[in-house]
């Protein structure tokens, strides 16, 4: 009697595992993103985010559906956060990319830890330049030739102003409103045309801006944080808050394809410093 008890707990594990899995292949795995984001996303489906998402997609089983919205103001809010137009369930469910912590979304635990780049186009002028502190000890004739970008927001523009150099900025939009151009599309232009000699751009969005042109043409130069100035980051999958299933699944798909993940994220030549271990504990709580 014993033994057929086991037996049909058995065969019931089995059949209740080969229902699962049967389930989760009828699921899709449904991403949040931005059609015209490289190096993130793209329509194509070429960014490194895109990359990530079809490795879960394809280890889960499931098929890998977008909604394409710009990451504008309200992209959470239109995405993420937005029921379909039958009432019944949300359009989506992981934005690949979030700083960790954000606080318009729960997020996984963070998956890379990249920094601010200071970008500088060679034969211009600027080639001895071999730390940021330079530009602000610069002599003054030469400080009134810098043609530097200036973000409305984010640590780049602190530092100019703590250096004193906000009158050499060249004002730029974080989000350019442009259905043709991303940020990191339109500095590439703007640095390739000679409007613009430098920026501090994002690690992503410089090795966007390193990719568009012949190897060795910009010289890269890592920010450091300081007490007050913060300049690296660590990135992790945003979810909504109270999805604590998607939350699990998405740590152990993390701990799970970790080298796979920073395989991807390499292949695009992307600053990376070690992800800090008090950022990966506060994020697993």
């Amino acid at each position: 009697m014993k033994m057929f008890s086991t037996a049909s707990k058995l065969i019931m594990t089995a059949t209740l595992a080969v229902s699962t899995i049967s389930v989760n292949a009828q699921d899709k795995f449904r991403v949040c993103a931005d059609p015209l984001n490289p190096p993130y996303s793209t329509k194509e489906q070429t960014g490194y985010e895109n990359k990530i998402a079809a490795l879960f997609a394809e280890q889960l089983g499931q098929e890998l559906e977008y909604t394409w919205l710009p990451e504008r103001i309200g992209f959470i809010r239109n995405t993420l956060k937005a029921e379909n137009d039958n009432g019944e369930g949300f359009k989506c469910d992981v934005v690949m990319g979030v700083p960790a912590g954000y606080d318009l979304t729960d997020t996984s635990k963070p998956y890379f830890h990249s920094t601010y780049v200071l970008l500088i186009a060679k034969g211009r002028g600027w080639d001895d330049i071999k730390d940021s502190p330079q530009l602000a000890n610069l002599p003054l004739d030469r400080q009134e030739k810098l043609k530097i970008a200036m973000f409305d927001r984010g640590p780049g523009t602190e530092w100019l102003q703590k250096s004193g150099l906000l009158e050499q900025g060249v004002p730029y939009q974080s989000m350019t409103g442009d259905s043709e151009h991303n940020t990191a599309m339109q500095i590439e232009k703007d640095l390739r045309t000679k409007k613009i000699d430098m920026v501090i751009l994002w690690g992503p969005m410089a090795a966007y801006v390193q990719s568009q042109a012949p190897k060795g043409s910009y010289i890269t130069i890592p920010m450091q944080s300081s007490p007050g100035l913060k300049f690296d980051f660590s990135i992790a999958m945003g979810l909504r808050q109270g999805d604590n299933k998607r939350k699990q699944q998405l740590n152990e798909l993390i701990d799970k394809n970790l080298d796979k993940i920073q395989a991807i994220i390499a292949s695009y030549n992307i600053a990376v410093l070690p992800i800090p271990a008090e950022t990966g504990k506060k994020d697993d709580d």
